[in-house]
């Protein structure tokens, strides 16, 4: 009895079509990851408040640069990592003196150039001195005082006053 065995296709042909499959899936895959990985970065930096322009600094690369290949990879960077990392490990924050730090609450309002309000320009602008308000547990407050009427001073309480420690992230708000 003979037995003949006669492939039809080429089976290197075959396999050389299948790895060639297996290369495009990859690399495909490595740049859907990447740029899946970069968009979602920079999501979290534009809604924690930091702004697009810090956002649009992070990058991505696909390796290769052109072509398919097996061992695809994807590199995602900051081109800020200072401001990145200062942001996401919460790093020492110190006024100018290295004494007090004044952080405005939303009662305080808006600069005339539409930035957050400087101690000294509300003060100008309300016609009231600002005085610190110490509580028996955590940190004082710097408000108005008198407030005469509700127009002068919508909340007692304008400033957060804080020493020298905190994270940008920690949300500061006027409840105390």
């Amino acid at each position: 009895m003979r037995l003949k065995l006669d492939i039809d296709p080429d089976i290197v042909a075959m396999m050389a079509a299948e790895v060639a499959a297996g290369e495009r899936a990859v690399t495909a895959a490595m740049r859907e990851a990447g740029t899946g990985l970069k968009s979602a970065w920079r999501m979290q930096i534009t809604g924690a408040g930091l702004g697009r322009r810090l956002a649009n600094s992070i990058r991505n690369q696909n390796f290769p640069r052109s072509g398919e290949s097996l061992d695809a990879a994807a590199l995602i960077w900051s081109k800020a990592p200072v401001i990145v990392g200062a942001h996401d490990t919460g790093p020492l924050i110190r006024s100018k003196d290295g004494f007090w730090l004044a952080i405005p609450l939303p009662a305080a309002g808006k600069s005339t150039r539409g930035g957050r309000i400087t101690p000294g320009e509300w003060e100008r602008r309300r016609g009231l001195r600002l005085r610190f308000v110490y509580r028996r547990t955590g940190p004082r407050w710097s408000g108005c005082r008198p407030p005469q009427t509700a127009s002068q001073c919508a909340k007692v309480v304008v400033f957060k006053a804080t020493q020298k420690r905190g994270r940008r992230d920690e949300g500061y708000d006027d409840r105390g």
